[in-house]
């Protein structure tokens, strides 16, 4: 899975973040291995060591994006669809946010762009 890591100050609130590295050795491991590829063949493709590629789909290894790209093009994916895939990952993984539920404002005027049905706003706060 994934290692977590504790940034800042630990306190009762802090939760643990996953690292990058293990997210993105996550995302090259299931590729690789959905399209039936051995650690060999795509170390060779990216002319890589078998070893070194190991370590960077364990998430043990800090990858230069030289190297990622190269692991990329190994594995015939682009750059943009692997860390799309790390960042549908991370939010999957996220604990849900604490929802504050704020009242509607209703509005004898609507502002501009517009009141919803019966004249009522909704303010969201992030």
């Amino acid at each position: 899975m994934f290692d977590p890591a504790v940034i800042g100050p630990t306190d009762d609130r802090q939760r643990p973040r996953p690292l990058l590295r293990t997210m993105l050795g996550d995302v090259l491991r299931r590729t690789r291995l959905e399209q039936d590829r051995t650690l060999a063949d795509v170390a060779r493709a990216a002319r890589v060591s078998m070893p070194y590629l190991s370590e960077v789909e364990r998430g043990r290894k800090e990858v230069s994006s030289e190297i990622l790209a190269a692991i990329c093009d190994a594995l015939r994916i682009d750059l943009a669809d692997l860390l799309a895939e790390v960042g549908s990952d991370l939010a999957a993984s996220a604990q849900p946010a604490q929802v504050i539920r704020l009242g509607a404002i209703t509005s004898r005027q609507a502002p501009p762009g517009g009141a919803g049905a019966g004249g009522v706003m909704c303010l969201l706060a992030a």
